[in-house]
């Protein structure tokens, strides 16, 4: 008895940094799910604005780029990698002329 004492102390200094790895994770990805969300909304409303002949409404940080493919006009948003998930996100929208 007296050589388990503290083993459970020890496991759980183990698997706590490997729990708090998977929730920082999984926070990352659903904010980087977010963030694409709110971008191909933008891309979205981009598309139908430029088709109508409205200006493009602008997103900080985002770099759009527009292609015909018919009478589609297609609007391609891309956002540069950003601290701190270092990650390039990119929606692509088209709408009807």
């Amino acid at each position: 008895m007296a050589k388990d004492r503290g083993s459970i102390t020890a496991e759980f200094a183990t698997v706590i940094p490997a729990v708090m790895l998977v929730l920082a994770a999984s926070l990352t990805c659903m904010q980087l799910g977010s963030q694409q969300l709110r971008l191909q909304d933008a891309a979205a409303i981009t598309a139908r604005a430029l088709a109508r002949g409205d200006g493009a409404p602008s997103l900080p940080g985002a770099t759009l780029a527009t292609t015909w493919r018919g009478d589609l006009l297609c609007a391609r948003l891309t956002l540069d990698a950003q601290p701190p998930f270092f990650v390039a996100l990119t929606a692509q929208s088209c709408a009807l002329r």
